[in-house]
């Protein structure tokens, strides 16, 4: 009879490695984020430099399922810009940069992914109420995991484990680097000031990439499709309410999270708002959010509660997340166009 902990962590580890390997439950899960405005790139490539700046910094970080033996940690940074060439008036482009990086489980299965991103934002209208941009995000993705931190039956001998003994096991790799394309468009109409409606749809890995670890050409990752709604409206001199809707479909398998939050502001002068929300992934977590907003910094922490039939080994203890935006903003001098006396300036 087998030493009954190391067992149970063998069972574990063959339970995913038959997830694995096998092509019919293949699912790559994507970086996934509760706070899909904390992560817009991965969201959706056209937003690539759509936003009220020149510069954008953002770093997202999640921890899900921390109580069970195959905890899921994922980060996100990522770098963009929107740029003018001297002949455009109204139009600008938009790049960026973005790494992302999954791991979960005791074998390290993890994700390194490294992209580069552009979209075109064209005005529809001349007062720029209406916006149209669309991107592409291009780039290699890294999937692999640590051949050595796992056990197989035949390591156990004369009722115990070493580590020396053979695994009867053959692995051809243990890693594979596919490259990966993404592309996506988006609307924007501003109703009036702090009043507009966003939509957003996305096309990621259009190419189908090959996913395998034992040469099997036919296993790949299914094409995933983003459709992404927000609309927000004043409700008070100093209060909005942001309802938004995800849905996402990625080969049998779709998902929604739609929610609500409500923006207060704290003082206008310095743009300090914070935010209140909760969100809903339907058959799986409810999400509740919290957000922070002083001049071009935005900050967002949420913490989802499981509600699927996993909450066996949750215990109801789903997520926590944070994510970090920085805008840079140029300060254009003012150069007046006549002599001025400097008493009046």
């Amino acid at each position: 009879m087998k030493i009954k902990t190391p067992y149970f962590s063998f069972q574990l580890t063959m339970l995913f490695a038959v997830l694995m390997f096998n092509s019919k439950y293949l699912v790559s899960q994507d970086v996934h984020f509760s706070q899909y405005n904390g992560s817009v790139i991965n969201l959706n490539p056209a937003f690539t430099g759509f936003f009220d700046g020149d510069y954008r910094v953002n770093g997202i970080y999640r921890s899900q399922w921390t109580t069970v033996p195959v905890p899921y940690r994922s980060f996100s940074i990522a770098a963009d810009g929107r740029f003018k060439t001297k002949n455009m008036k109204s139009d600008c482009f938009g790049a960026g940069v973005i790494f992302n990086n999954d791991k979960s489980g005791d074998t390290n299965y993890g994700t390194n992914q490294f992209y580069l991103s552009g979209s075109y934002i064209h005005k529809l209208n001349k007062d720029s109420t209406l916006l149209w941009t669309t991107g592409i995000l291009a780039g290699i993705s890294n999937v692999g995991f640590n051949y050595s931190k796992m056990t197989f039956d035949d390591q156990y001998q004369n009722d115990s484990y070493s580590a020396s003994n053979g695994t009867g096991e053959n692995f051809s790799k243990n890693s594979t680097t596919f490259g990966d394309f993404n592309f996506g468009t988006a609307l924007q109409y501003a109703i009036k000031q702090r009043a507009f409606v966003q939509y957003g749809i996305s096309y990621h890995h259009f190419t189908n990439p090959k996913l395998t670890f034992q040469n099997n050409t036919s296993i790949k990752i299914d094409a995933k499709l983003n459709n992404y709604l927000c609309f927000a409206y004043p409700i008070a001199d100093k209060i909005d309410i942001i309802a938004e809707v995800l849905y996402s479909h990625q080969g049998k398998y779709n998902e929604i999270v739609p929610g609500t939050q409500f923006k207060f502001y704290l003082d206008q002068k310095t743009n300090q708002a914070a935010s209140v929300g909760l969100y809903y992934r339907a058959k799986d977590a409810v999400i509740a959010r919290l957000g922070y907003q002083i001049k071009t910094l935005t900050a967002g922490v949420s913490y989802d509660v499981n509600t699927s039939k996993f909450i066996a080994a949750t215990n109801r203890r789903g997520a926590f997340e944070i994510y970090v935006t920085y805008i840079f903003k140029k300060i254009i001098p003012f150069v007046p166009k006549t002599r001025v006396c400097p008493i009046y300036m």
